[in-house]
């Protein structure tokens, strides 16, 4: 008995294995110029504002090496004296914003509740928008509008029922006459202009909450309401915070709108009802007829300070957000 034959064994190629395949492709010459451009523009933002931060400094240091601490702690803004005390106008910036942080936050927050939680969806986005076209609305419109219609309503209705019918003109809060323009009318300005601000910031961070956190507590028997306030609000705690925080750099380096509501008297305010001043209504009104470098170098030094204030706010209520943005 023979053995079978195998069939012949097809003749292959050796598979070489010194040949190097590299998966990515060399990058061409556009890609470097791109690579070069997007990595200049994004070098462009922080070495602006370091130049800016520098003229500033540079400006002002007459006025800091001449005034000094009395810059900060000095009420008197009296120019043909050379006197610069902005105290005032520090004072009345961290009023007016932290008064409408009082004002706007409870609505902000609630909007931003209703429209990741309560609302039907046919309803989320078109609230969604619609306050999210408050922050379109230029600031000056505000400034009119406040102007025209709230300051009469404030002056004729307004402090008159909150002093006289509540008897709130015992409070020093509520004391003085009923001018119009004054921290109170301010305040409800930056309220409204900052609302949209903290809804829009505080809707993603309820929107960054992990859904899983939602059905635990509904599955352990939580009601809705329950399930916001024991699980979705606690967990974007350091979110919010943040939103908030941003809304209050927002609304102290408002101008125009504060400038014409404010009443611009350089006072330290001690009452709701009296006109007040703010660091950047005082560039807003000063700055173009400044006379004397001394005058101008404490302008300068105003607005450092404001800057300085509005970096150190904003950074905090970045990393805030970024924070709970990570936690998600």
């Amino acid at each position: 008995m023979t053995a079978p034959t195998l069939p012949p064994v097809a003749h292959r190629r050796p598979v070489r294995t010194d040949v190097r395949v590299d998966a990515t492709p060399a990058r061409g010459y556009g890609d470097r110029v791109y690579g070069v451009f997007i990595t200049t523009c994004a070098l462009a933002v922080p070495a602006l504002l370091v130049l800016v931060a520098a003229v500033i400094a540079r400006s002002a240091w007459p006025a800091i090496e001449q005034v000094g601490t009395e810059l900060l702690v000095g009420r008197t803004w009296d120019v043909p004296r050379g006197q610069f005390g902005a105290l005032p106008a520090l004072l009345g910036t961290l009023a007016s914003s932290l008064f409408a942080l009082l004002l706007a936050t409870p609505l902000a927050l609630g909007v931003a509740i209703y429209v990741t939680e309560l609302a039907p969806l046919r309803l989320r986005k078109p609230v969604a928008f619609l306050v999210d076209v408050l922050a379109a609305i230029p600031s000056v419109v505000y400034g009119l509008w406040a102007l025209y219609v709230l300051v009469p309503f404030l002056r004729e209705h307004a402090m008159p029922f909150l002093g006289e019918t509540l008897g709130l003109r015992e409070l020093a809060l509520f004391r003085g006459p009923a001018y119009g323009p004054s921290l109170l009318a301010a305040s409800l300005v930056l309220a409204i202009m900052v609302l949209p601000y903290i809804a829009s910031v505080a809707r993603e961070v309820l929107q960054a909450v992990p859904r899983a956190q939602r059905e635990a507590a509904l599955a352990l028997g939580a009601t809705r309401w329950e399930m916001v306030r024991d699980a979705v609000l606690p967990y974007a705690r350091s979110g919010l915070v943040g939103a908030v925080i941003l809304g209050l750099g927002r609304a102290l380096g408002e101008t125009m709108a504060v400038t014409m509501v404010i009443g611009n008297r350089h006072e330290v305010p001690t009452s709701l009802f009296q006109p007040a001043y703010t660091m950047a209504s005082l560039l807003a009104n000063e700055f173009a007829e400044a006379s004397g470098e001394l005058h101008l170098s404490a302008l300068m030094a105003v607005a450092g300070l404001l800057l300085a204030i509005t970096l150190v706010v904003n950074a905090i209520a970045r990393w805030l957000v970024w924070r709970m943005e990570r936690r998600a």
